[in-house]
């Protein structure tokens, strides 16, 4: 495994995985413990999900607030997507700022989004399926989002068109929502 920090911000890790190839496929490891801890990043994963897209469908930006708040490390089994991760820590030096990844079941990548980013992506063909790792437990009082198209973040997603959730079409702009919704940089170098 590989861990490559991300230049303009470096709390975002995209690790790339060593496949070994033969004549019946690949193999390859996707989570080491040991690994992971010698690179800095969070070993308290509490739960695994998998969700499933069709092409055109973003899911996105979401988070939750704390004492909830999820380190999540994702990649993509099934198609390819583009993930992206946007700095919610309002005293943050790249508060407002994303960094996209773009996952497939060939480029055997990862993406680690600590605590204090909002993560969406967009299933860039059809039967995307998706993985992630989670640091805490889901808790739908404490769920945040902001639209996936605000003009102030601008992500350019390729498409003005995707396939949305009600929850996501209808969610705030990002300078729409409290402090209590987002996170400080901080608070969360003092835990």
């Amino acid at each position: 495994m590989e861990f490559q920090k991300v230049e303009h911000i470096p709390d975002l890790v995209v690790v790339t995985f060593k496949a070994y190839f033969d004549d019946r496929g690949y193999f390859e490891e996707t989570y080491d413990e040991d690994k992971f801890r010698e690179a800095g990043l969070p070993t308290d994963w509490v739960k695994d999900n998998h969700s499933h897209s069709s092409e055109g469908v973003l899911r996105g930006m979401h988070w939750q607030i704390e004492p909830y708040a999820q380190d999540k490390f994702v990649r993509v089994v099934r198609g390819k997507a583009i993930d992206i991760a946007v700095d919610i820590r309002t005293d943050s030096p790249t508060y407002g700022q994303f960094h996209m990844v773009e996952l497939t079941e060939d480029n055997h990548t990862g993406f680690f989004i600590p605590k204090g980013f909002a993560h969406g992506f967009l299933a860039l063909t059809d039967n995307v399926e998706f993985e992630y790792k989670v640091s805490g437990k889901y808790d739908k009082a404490s769920e945040r989002s902001f639209r996936w198209n605000d003009p102030d973040v601008n992500i350019p997603w390729g498409t003005d068109t995707p396939v949305l959730s009600d929850k996501d079409a209808k969610a705030p702009l990002l300078g729409e929502l409290s402090d209590n919704d987002l996170f400080k940089l901080s608070n969360m170098q003092n835990e």
